[in-house]
């Protein structure tokens, strides 16, 4: 069972945990400095944006390659399998991005206990509105650490682990991942539709683990409105 002392960022990030074995809902706010956040190979501050409260991540410079373990964990979430994760969040590039960065931002989920294991779903914002098509192709991308990253599914099944959605830079945009077994389904900004479709997450239908806001290279990522919903 979750932690009662789970807290929240005040007004802006929340996060509520439903637990269907006891059906209730929980939600209780804190300040920042309290909440149970675990930065992985990221830096990571609260600001204020556009009138709300966020966390700010950027990957650690000294990290290097794709598709790592470079996100903030949630404490507390240790147990999530099954459910729905959603939250609002913002991308920029960094002034020392390089050409190829994409704004990389999104979610980690099923994460092990030593983050040496997990799922991910990010969205590349700059290529939504691209000119060239075969870059709208890339907007989304679902990839599984630390065996199957986007250039293994990218060469091994092109298209399956991809898709397009409308989206850029600097704008808010609402991501919520459902996850059922070995089936994860992404949505963004309130469309009943999925942009993203993944029947085989590569860790298998019974792994379970924590959740995590996750960043890669070149990317200055904002979040908020985190919320949690355990099936």
């Amino acid at each position: 069972m979750l932690s009662s002392t789970f807290p929240l960022l005040r007004g802006a990030i929340m996060s509520t945990l439903l637990l269907s074995s006891s059906s209730f809902l929980f939600a209780q706010e804190t300040r920042f400095e309290n909440f149970d956040l675990k930065p992985v190979l990221v830096n990571m501050s609260t600001t204020n944006i556009d009138g709300k409260e966020a966390v700010r991540v950027t990957r650690d410079t000294a990290t290097k390659g794709a598709d790592l373990p470079t996100f903030v964990r949630l404490n507390n979430t240790d147990n999530f399998s099954n459910g729905t994760i959603e939250v609002t969040l913002l991308s920029r590039l960094l002034p020392t991005a390089f050409p190829d960065a994409r704004g990389f931002i999104g979610l980690a989920f099923r994460i092990n206990k030593d983050n040496s294991r997990f799922e991910s779903i990010y969205i590349r914002p700059t290529n939504g509105r691209a000119e060239d098509q075969l870059r709208r192709n890339h907007s989304t991308q679902y990839f599984s650490y630390p065996d199957y990253k986007f250039d293994r599914l990218r060469k091994e099944a092109e298209g399956k682990y991809e898709s397009y959605a409308d989206m850029g830079l600097n704008e808010w945009i609402k991501m919520k991942i459902v996850v059922k077994g070995a089936q994860a389904k992404l949505y963004l900004n309130n469309n009943p539709q999925p942009v993203l479709i993944v029947n085989d997450l590569k860790l298998g239908a019974a792994n379970s683990g924590a959740i995590g806001l996750f960043v890669d290279t070149g990317t200055e990522a904002f979040f908020r409105d985190i919320k949690v919903t355990e099936n």
